[in-house]
């Protein structure tokens, strides 16, 4: 594995205290003592705070510094309906080229949410959200939609914190998840790309139902 640059790894430090809501939505960031708490130098930071503007993490306003991205649900509908044309598309692309080898880590990924999703871990099965994700993204052998998926899918992350607390939806998440790989496996693209959409509307709702239209 290549050695991550100071600037990779602040970008990477701070986008996780991002998506996990140790850094707020609307919560102002002062580099100095980022840098300071963090253990890296500024401008490797400023460097970080650059990228994360671009993800879509952070805004950085004149004259008041920078604010991470409050979290605002016409934004968040906006991102789903992207992830919804384009995840589709990468599930019917995994169910017709995914390995043997792709498969067996999705389901292992599984395994370790079902563990973390009894013992209540929502910060673990975040994190396993994504490298689910990730993996149906690498299975489907396109490196710019699976790019595109890894923005979108990380802008989507940090509102679990908000709205992933029923323990039923979580439940249903997870077989949401087997129904997708239960596709793959059987080779159907069509079967593939209609347990994405089920798996995107669910999370629709969800959103719908915990953040406030007026935040």
């Amino acid at each position: 594995m290549r050695r991550l640059s100071l600037r990779d790894q602040a970008y990477e430090a701070i986008k996780h205290d991002i998506i996990t809501c140790a850094l707020r939505p609307g919560e102002y960031i002062n580099e100095s003592l980022l840098s300071e708490r963090l253990k890296f130098g500024r401008t490797p930071v400023h460097q970080a705070i650059d990228q994360l503007k671009l993800q879509g993490l952070v805004d950085i306003i004149p004259r008041k510094g920078i604010i991470v991205r409050p979290v605002n649900l016409a934004e968040i509908m906006q991102v789903a309906e992207v992830r919804m044309i384009n995840e589709m598309e990468c599930a019917r692309l995994a169910a017709a080229r995914a390995s043997k080898s792709e498969i067996g880590v999705m389901r292992d990924i599984l395994a370790k949410a079902d563990k973390a999703r009894n013992t209540r871990d929502i910060e673990a099965l975040m994190m396993l959200d994504r490298d689910f994700h990730s993996m149906l993204a690498q299975s489907a052998k396109n490196i710019v939609l699976s790019d595109l998926l890894r923005t979108l899918h990380e802008r989507s992350l940090r509102v679990w914190f908000i709205s992933l607390n029923d323990a039923e939806h979580l439940k249903k998440v997870h077989r949401e998840h087997e129904v997708i790989v239960e596709a793959l496996v059987a080779g159907d693209a069509d079967r593939a790309a209609d347990a994405m959409r089920t798996h995107i509307l669910s999370y629709r709702g969800n959103i719908a139902r915990h953040v406030d239209p007026a935040a």
